[in-house]
């Protein structure tokens, strides 16, 4: 086994065990902790595989804007960040039949398909911006566009959602409720 090899499988064992605890972890701020080291461990798993520009990628956008969202919405909306007895998980066995089995139908199809190929990663220009750019943007910009449409498309569900339960709760657009009426209060009848 050659040091690559070696750090690829300390990586997928970091990223699988940590993957499990946020999953498992019944504080929210952790769970979202234990997410930065699976995305970091990915973004090891890219720098390997001679990928740089996405390893790159993942960091920013993941590790650097998404977990920092989560993060921030979690202390913004003011949501209980302690132990909470409700995010354990009642039926762990079943919950872990099924993932067992989506891992080993992956682990198979992958397996499977990519059995006789070998990448050099001496001398490939696999994971380079340049490569990686010629190809979302000549191979792959129909699907490319067709998920900034599906992105698109979620977020004005999203703003169409929130404003409807906005309508329903009785409260306008700005999000302020009328105040209450205290004429019973002040004995103006």
């Amino acid at each position: 086994m050659s040091w690559v090899e070696a750090i690829f499988v300390l990586l997928s064992l970091v990223m699988l065990g940590s993957a499990l605890l946020v999953v498992t972890t019944p504080h929210l701020v952790h769970a979202a902790l234990w997410l930065v080291v699976t995305l970091g461990s990915v973004a090891g798993i890219f720098l390997l595989l001679a990928a740089e520009f996405v390893a790159w990628v993942q960091v920013l956008i993941y590790v650097g804007a998404v977990v920092v969202l989560l993060l921030f919405a979690l202390m913004l909306t003011r949501a209980p960040t302690g132990r909470q007895a409700d995010l354990t998980v009642r039926r762990a066995a079943p919950a872990a039949l099924v993932a067992g089995l989506v891992g080993v139908l992956l682990a198979v199809t992958v397996v499977a398909g990519f059995r006789d190929i070998r990448l050099d990663l001496g001398n490939t220009l696999v994971g380079t911006a340049e490569a990686t750019g010629t190809a979302i943007f000549t191979l792959w910009v129909l699907p490319f566009e067709v998920l900034s449409v599906l992105l698109l498309a979620a977020l004005v569900g999203a703003i169409v959602l929130s404003r409807l339960r906005a309508d329903l709760s009785g409260a306008d657009v700005a999000g302020t409720t009328p105040p209450p009426d205290n004429s019973a209060a002040r004995g103006d009848r």
